[in-house]
């Protein structure tokens, strides 16, 4: 069995969840659908205030360049683009749409063939987007123009806590293996593998009746095993060098989440507008598994759970890669996999002592950096040796966070090095533009 180096062994805590058969969610009186929950530019609203919209509607369209279409997930009014809070802390664009509870529904049209343009251009016009959590536009991703011989599925699914996949590979095994087949078809890839944690067996074994001519590869259990990186190694052996991507090694990875959302949008003429997330932790009454429609405040989905908002640290996402909660008023988009509800005894709030120098975050750090040497670099604000160190290739795991005795704050600080680095990229890209610009002209 092929593993990646390093890595670590968090507590699962799923068997809170794992057991739970997928549900509904809240049906919120009132969406905030943020257009922007993709990688690239916000879509362009098509909606006017006062327009009454229909579930499944279009109401934002794809941007110029990298975007996504966005669709209503409710039937009711739109009371037009508001300034809403995001995880960022931010404001940023969203469409308020009041909920009629009619359900009344819109569908795209029949897609007339199976051919790969006809595929890509359902997936491009259904808005979805990779719900593994990267958000990147899915369209895109499938239309390399690049030779691709193997597409492989993320069902690993690492993450403490979340069981959102796996559910979906138990309840959903037919459609998530018919779409993985129209991702090929759109990809050109000969053959899929489908990797998935061996804690995960009757996932395995539930896809295993409609999976003929694809391989199911049992991966070791340990995080980041779902990183995509670890899992194109775990299920081929091929090794993507650094700076490049998975294309480049002749492979595509695609989450589970999202080989469904593709099977809904060519099969059932259905765009993206609502996702399955886990909601779990000790603060919640009703640990589950739930649809939830897109722009669902989380205020509404801690009532509808038993969230309680007091707790000692509510997290969108996982523990080792999500983001702090810090207002409910923040709403789900295609990438929210999990919203965690934590007591004091699932929290390490410890404060940050001085680095013992024991090299425990380079023996951990999956992809063979040294986390203690870039944060260095960091706090003296020496940017281009901590790109020495590798800053641009880490992946926010937080396995060197997740080991360190002196609880330094190792992940924060690579990831400031690596958004200060990425700043300085594109500025120099932007000169060296305008430059050959002025040349030409």
């Amino acid at each position: 069995m092929l593993g990646f180096s390093n890595g670590v062994h968090p507590k699962g805590r799923k068997t809170l969840t794992a057991g739970e058969n997928i549900g509904r969610g809240p049906e919120p009186d009132a969406v905030y659908v943020p257009l922007l929950q993709h990688i690239g530019s916000p879509a362009v609203p098509v909606v006017e205030e006062g327009q009454r919209v229909l579930c499944g509607e279009l109401i934002a369209k794809a941007a110029e360049g990298l975007s996504a279409n966005v669709y209503s997930p409710v039937a009711g009014t739109v009371k037009g683009v508001v300034g809403h809070i995001t995880l960022s802390g931010k404001k940023a664009d969203h469409i308020l749409i009041e909920n009629d509870r009619t359900d009344e529904r819109a569908f795209l049209p029949p897609l007339a063939d199976r051919s790969r343009e006809s595929i890509l251009a359902r997936i491009a016009e259904a808005g979805i987007a990779g719900m593994g959590g990267a958000a990147f536009p899915t369209a895109v991703k499938l239309g390399t123009d690049k030779k691709i011989d193997v597409l492989v599925v993320n069902g690993a699914e690492c993450e403490p806590y979340i069981t959102c996949d796996h559910r979906i590979m138990l309840e959903f095994a037919e459609q998530v293996v018919k779409g993985i087949r129209l991702c090929m078809a759109a990809c050109g890839a000969d053959r899929a593998v489908i990797g998935i944690e061996n804690n995960k067996k009757d996932a395995a074994a539930a896809l295993a009746p409609f999976a003929e001519n694809i391989r199911i590869k049992l991966l070791k259990t340990k995080y980041p095993q779902g990183a995509e990186k670890q899992l194109v190694y775990g299920c081929t052996g091929r090794t993507i060098p650094e700076g490049a991507l998975p294309a480049d090694a002749g492979v595509l990875v695609v989450n589970v989440h999202t080989a469904l959302a593709v099977y809904k949008a060519v099969e059932e003429d259905t765009p993206c507008y609502e996702r399955v997330m886990t909601v779990s932790g000790g603060a919640v009454e009703k640990p589950c598994n739930i649809w939830v429609k897109n722009g669902t405040p989380y205020r509404d989905i801690a009532a509808f759970c038993g969230g309680r908002e007091d707790c000692a640290r509510i997290v969108s996402g996982g523990p080792m890669m999500g983001e702090p909660v810090f207002s409910l008023k923040i709403c789900t988009a295609k990438g929210t996999s999990a919203l965690l509800f934590l007591n004091e005894d699932e929290c390490v709030s410890k404060k940050a002592e001085p680095c013992i120098g024991c090299g425990r975050c380079v023996q951990a750090c999956p992809m063979g950096l040294s986390p203690v040497f870039i944060e260095r670099a960091a706090f003296d604000k020496k940017y281009e040796e901590a790109a020495v160190y590798g800053a641009e290739q880490c992946i926010g795991c937080g396995c060197c966070s997740y080991v360190c005795p002196a609880k330094r704050f190792l992940v924060q600080s690579v990831k400031l090095a690596k958004k200060v680095l990425k700043g300085w990229r594109e500025k120099e890209r932007a000169k060296n533009n305008g430059e050959g610009a002025e040349k030409n002209g």
